[in-house]
């Protein structure tokens, strides 16, 4: 048996890099967020082992052009020649292994060697300087991106802590402007509890402000509003009129969600912005709340949840949802509190962001029956609030569809009909849910036909009279599987009304998907078409109010008649927004033509004096 050799995986330093610039980070700018990571892990260990102590980070930016260089200094734990070797000697060796400091749950630092590994994207080579506060010499450790370092000792004494000096290569000197540091350390490190600092230019500016007494308990943020409302104006850059705050149950997750100030769109993007253990990790983040918050925009800091490898975004897993549900229902409670002690705050809300408010309520009974009063829906009483509507004291119908309340609008208006209009997204569903609800409320789903219950009949003088007239044109219509009716309604303006069942509506989809379908599909769906009964025919109304109809009927000639009934047809089919068949579209080119002929004949026939 031959012998079994063992090899080392050689890495390519330079490749990586690379991996890290184009693949792993958003951006080269994500050094300056690993260095402060890195920094305020070492202070937050080093104030576990002395609970009063007090760090800060200090960036400071000296020289210019070539030679400008950038210092990261903290006053943490710092490293002994173990943890270099450990740490920056063997990148992406993790630290969740061995009992001290390094395996502290608050702290970051097992990414270390990672961390400091983004910084070769601005700087061809990394000094740090270090004093562990476990006692120990100084240290140095010099790397570059091909791969190789140097580890010394120190003569002199340094305080505890660490300095990480970066060299700016030449083409990212944008990344070591003073403005643009200033900006990326506001943009990472604004909640960070640690003072941080950059000095430049001879000058120094504090970055972050102290912490407010809210953040750790967002319920107390009620009494803070303007402060809590120009802190979210400063770090989302846009004003605010009102907030919700936020919390899990066990605090580990909290924040303020922030109310638009204009409406948006179902579609639109949810961005929040994001820190973990106080460091911002996002602010796109688009998973953190419900899909139905999009009307608010989030500060949310958490120190729970798992960031991904690029620690941009966190993985999508059972925590994370559970965060979520938790996020969604702070708000939810927080709504439903406005309800009961500030309903004009909840209706301005309201106003301003029906569709989401609809959302959430088709997902929560308790909240849709907290707000129903205060939605608005299109009806043929205008735009009303459903609680405007109610106080009309009369029953209040809403239809299914767009289309279905498009047919019946004019003529329910005409009989005085309260409908709503249910087509719209959420609408039906939150309408059948307030009529379940609500029992006592005369709410009830119209159907197009139902409409017909308020039409007059003709008296049997008339109908003998129009038996023949109503024969031919119901003839003329069976192909399409079409009743006719003559009644009298209101709107006179109004000639013809066409209703579907719900079956007939089923076979006219049908009959619409088998045009457009191969042979073999055609066949099937024909099958299925035959299945339909009686129940299938749909119905047009004549009205006989309309003086229009009534000459149409009453006429002698039957020549006209035909035509005229496919053209009312198919003009009732357009009013009710339906889509044609090619047969339907077919009549309706072929009217058009015989009633041009016609009428160039009568003009003809007339002298041509007129049409």
């Amino acid at each position: 048996m031959s012998e079994q050799q063992e090899y080392r995986f050689q890495v390519n330093l330079s490749g990586m890099i690379n991996i890290l610039s184009n693949h792993l980070y958003s951006s080269p700018k994500v050094f300056l967020r690993e260095l402060l990571q890195n920094a305020t892990d070492a202070i937050t260990a080093r104030s576990g082992m002395d609970p009063a102590y007090k760090g800060k980070v200090s960036v400071e930016i000296a020289g210019s052009g070539e030679h400008v260089t950038m210092t990261v200094e903290d006053t943490g734990i710092g490293l002994t020649e173990e943890d270099i070797h450990q740490f920056l000697a063997m990148i992406g060796h993790s630290s969740k292994v061995g009992k001290d400091f390094l395996a502290n749950e608050t702290s970051f630092i097992g990414r270390f060697g990672i961390g400091l590994l983004s910084c070769f994207m601005v700087s061809d080579e990394i000094v740090v300087l270090t004093q562990s506060a476990k006692g120990g010499p100084s240290m140095e450790w010099r790397g570059k991106p091909d791969g190789t370092y140097t580890i010394r000792k120190l003569d002199t004494q340094l305080a505890i802590g660490t300095k990480v000096y970066l060299r700016c290569k030449a083409d990212s000197a944008d990344y070591f402007e003073p403005a643009a540091v200033e900006e990326l350390l506001f943009y990472y490190g604004a909640l960070l509890p640690y003072p941080v600092t950059l000095v430049a230019g001879g000058q120094q500016k504090s970055i972050n402000a102290a912490q407010p007494a809210w953040f750790a308990e967002p319920e107390l943020a009620r009494g803070k509003r303007r402060e809590v409302l120009e802190f979210g104006s400063r770090l989302l850059a846009e004003p605010f009129e009102d907030f919700i705050p936020l919390r899990t149950a066990n605090g580990r997750t909290g924040g303020i969600a922030y109310i638009l100030p204009h409406s948006v769109n179902l579609n639109a993007r949810r961005s929040h912005k994001v820190y973990l253990k106080q460091m911002l990790v996002s602010d796109k983040a688009e998973n953190i709340l419900p899909e139905w918050a999009f009307f608010v925009k989030c500060l949310i800091w958490t120190d729970e949840l798992q960031p991904t490898a690029s620690r941009e975004h966190f993985y999508e897993d059972d925590r994370l949802q559970s965060v979520r549900d938790e996020l969604g229902e702070a708000i939810r409670d927080e709504l439903v509190r406005m309800g009961s002690h500030e309903p004009e705050r909840l209706q301005r809300i309201i106003a301003l962001h029906a569709l989401p408010m609809k959302a959430l309520a088709a997902e929560d009974a308790a909240f849709l029956n907290t707000i129903y009063k205060w939605l608005t829906f299109e009806s043929t009483y205008g735009e009303r609030t459903l609680g405007e509507l109610m106080n009309e004291k009369q029953k209040i119908y809403y239809t299914a569809t767009v289309d279905e309340y498009r047919q019946i609008t004019h003529v329910a208006a005409a009989q005085s009909l309260l409908v709503l209009n249910g087509g719209y997204i959420y609408n039906n569903q939150l309408l059948d849910g307030i009529a379940y609800l609500n029992p006592e409320l005369e709410l009830e789903r119209l159907m197009p036909e139902d409409v017909s219950l308020s039409f007059t009949d003709l008296t049997m003088e008339e109908k003998n009279s129009y038996y023949d007239m109503i024969r031919l044109a119901d003839v003329t219509l069976q192909r399409f599987r079409c009743h006719i009716q003559l009644k009298r309604f209101k709107p006179a303006e109004l000639p013809a009304l066409y209703t579907l069942s719900k079956e007939s509506s089923a076979l006219r989809s049908l009959e619409k998907a088998k045009e457009s379908s191969t042979d073999l599909l055609s066949s099937v769906l024909g099958n299925l078409g035959a299945s339909f009964g009686e129940s299938a025919y749909s119905t047009l109304y004549f009205n006989l109010n309309n003086p229009l109809i009534s000459r149409l009927f009453a006429a002698s000639s039957k020549e006209m008649l035909p035509a005229a009934v496919e053209m009312l047809y198919t003009n009732a089919l357009m009013m009710g927004h339906y889509p044609m068949s090619r047969q339907e579209l077919a009549v309706l080119n072929q009217g058009i033509v015989r009633f041009i002929d016609w009428g160039l004949s009568a003009n003809a026939g007339n002298g041509g004096t007129s049409i």
